[in-house]
């Protein structure tokens, strides 16, 4: 694993690990929530950031709620070493099936919403993959095509890293990235 890839000025990286541990010398900085529209963050990545967070990011995150798929809001990172999580809904409702359309809507309002709110570093898990049952490659190639477009019409981002929890979602990450934006 370990890719690392420039495009338009953003360093572009896939790691292995676990997202809530994931900290930037860039500031401000965010992870990426994988969220459903109410804001519950009950199991998967949302249940992790919940556990090592704190429920404040929760609390905070509800009060937004409903968020339809394709727009994100963005809360504090309670005990988190970042600024912000970025919740994105993959999905109306806790545990539901999603598919690759969401993703990409929820893709996107996630790199908008870190714009936004001035986000330099931000990192992704694979979104939809879990409870959601798009396949790593299937989610990477989205998540990939749309921070590309993002990146193409301008982003005040400089580096974008996605962390894989697993082994095929990492290779799938690889992948997409080194197809669509090469290697250094």
């Amino acid at each position: 694993m370990g890719l690392e890839v420039s495009y338009g000025g953003v360093r572009i990286r896939v790691l292995r690990g676990d997202i809530t541990a994931w900290s930037s010398v860039l500031r401000p900085s965010a992870i990426v929530n994988p969220a459903n529209s109410l804001m519950i963050m009950g199991g998967g990545v949302a249940g992790a950031i919940r556990r090592a967070g704190g429920a404040e990011i929760e609390e905070e995150a509800r009060r937004h709620a409903p968020v339809p798929v394709g727009k994100a809001v963005a809360t504090r990172a309670g005990r988190l070493p970042v600024d912000y999580v970025i919740h994105t809904p993959t999905m109306e409702q806790p545990a539901m099936r999603t598919d690759a359309d969401k993703v990409r809507k929820a893709m996107k309002a996630a790199l908008t919403c870190a714009d936004e709110v001035g986000v330099k570093a931000i990192a992704f898990p694979g979104l939809g993959t879990g409870v959601g049952g798009l396949s790593p490659d299937e989610a990477a190639e989205v998540m990939m095509k749309a921070l590309k477009e993002h990146i193409d019409v301008g982003t005040g981002l400089e580096a974008v890293d996605f962390v894989a929890f697993t082994a095929d979602l990492g290779e799938a990450f690889s992948r997409w990235a080194s197809r669509l934006f090469g290697r250094l």
